[in-house]
């Protein structure tokens, strides 16, 4: 339990409908439900993502710099890929219904649905997860900065990511 938190409060709030409180819609299909701190105030080191994609849709590379993050499926299927920081190496996770996968803290990481209906519940160990998404990333670190890191043309590095939009959360766009 946490000192924080006045369990003992008329403003405290023991239960919370996930459905209505959207992180992400791309369609009907493709959706992130959130809950966290602000939506339940008695969570304690505890928050989740409530995950609908349809098959080849990703939710898009990124890392939570403060949360590691267990992924369960419910419904479906996905493959959950993270890199690996300590051999550089690409980890793919195939996972069913009632299987998981641990994303420690920090690490890039992303899943892909594997058929149609999949529910994913992502489940982490901080109120509110941080993410730096990689559509942010590509985005918002200036052209010249990617030319002049990567050797190659800015303008057609600013063509390339043209089309990117920050905060994408499921691909494709």
């Amino acid at each position: 339990m946490s000192e924080s938190v006045d369990y003992a409060s008329p403003s405290a709030q023991f239960t919370f409908d996930v459905n209505k409180s959207p992180l992400f819609i791309k369609n009907s299909q493709n959706y992130i439900n959130v809950l966290g701190i602000n939506q339940l105030n008695t969570l304690d080191n505890v928050s989740l993502l409530d995950i609908f994609l349809s098959r080849s849709n990703i939710v898009e590379p990124h890392y939570h710099q403060n949360a590691s993050e267990l992924v369960y499926c419910i419904s479906g299927a996905a493959v959950v890929s993270m890199l690996n920081p300590f051999t550089n190496q690409i980890h793919n996770y195939y996972i069913t219904p009632g299987q998981v996968t641990n994303i420690p803290q920090g690490w890039w990481h992303y899943e892909v649905a594997a058929v149609d209906h999949t529910h994913l519940l992502a489940i982490f160990n901080a109120p509110t997860p941080q993410v730096i998404l990689g559509s942010n990333i590509l985005k918002f670190t200036p052209s010249n900065i990617m030319s002049h890191t990567y050797g190659f043309n800015e303008n057609q590095w600013k063509q390339l990511t043209a089309s990117i939009k920050p905060n994408t959360y499921i691909g494709p766009q």
